[in-house]
């Protein structure tokens, strides 16, 4: 999913640019209301743990691979506003320290893989936990299924940028077909390792989980009975 340079016109990079600018600052704003002393140590290791899995590729067929994007996953533990600021740093880490996506689409890699997956998932995430039953199965069900959808939706995102503005010769037909396929197959590894790392989070310490707060003293009581 990280764009290169080059892939889209100089007008798109500079208007996903503003837009990438004015979302981090949204949710620099938003993540005042999500962070305290417990919640800001759990957000660097959130930052930490997606940045080290995102260097390790698994194979989803055609000789292509994927890896772990985060942004549900982040938004889920640490809240969407937080989880986004947590994508975004690490995107900003690969691209100065390891050419992963390149400088002048730096903002189009910030709109897709931060801001689309974790405040669009954390929606998806929400109206799901509303339907589902409230406890910890509904819980991991809504987070795997967000997961799963914002991979796809990101890839969408990209193909409407690409409609308005793509520089290089690739037939739109094929690009959609081909992003949304591998994107679907990157899902569903999305999925599996954000409902592990939930589930593993919820097992410990459900009061760190965001996505949790109405399940806290259910979950805690459960925790607490295990224990003794």
């Amino acid at each position: 999913m990280h764009v290169p340079d080059g892939f889209l016109t100089a007008p798109v990079s500079v208007a996903t640019g503003v837009v990438a600018a004015g979302g981090v600052a949204l949710a620099i704003r938003g993540a005042r209301k999500e962070l305290d002393e417990k919640t800001a140590p759990m957000a660097g290791l959130v930052a930490a743990f997606i940045f080290a899995t995102q260097m390790i590729n698994f194979p989803v067929g055609a000789g292509t691979s994927g890896h772990l994007m985060g942004g549900v996953l982040a938004a889920v533990l640490v809240g969407p506003y937080t989880g986004a600021l947590c994508v975004t740093v690490v995107l900003i880490v690969q691209a100065l320290l390891f050419a992963d996506g390149g400088l002048t689409a730096l903002g189009t890699n910030i709109v897709l893989m931060a801001l689309v997956t974790a405040l669009g998932g954390w929606l998806i995430f929400r109206g799901l936990v509303k339907s589902l039953p409230k406890n910890r199965g509904g819980l991991l069900t809504a987070s795997g299924i967000a997961a799963l959808l914002s991979v796809p939706m990101a890839a969408l995102a990209f193909v409407g940028l690409y409609v308005v503005g793509g520089a290089v010769g690739i037939d739109l037909g094929a690009l959609t077909v081909t992003m949304l396929g591998v994107h679907v197959l990157i899902g569903l590894g999305e999925a599996a390792i954000t409902v592990a790392v939930v589930g593993a989070v919820l097992s410990a310490r459900p009061d760190l989980v965001c996505g949790a707060r109405h399940l806290t003293t259910e979950l805690t009581v459960r925790t607490s009975k295990a224990a003794s």
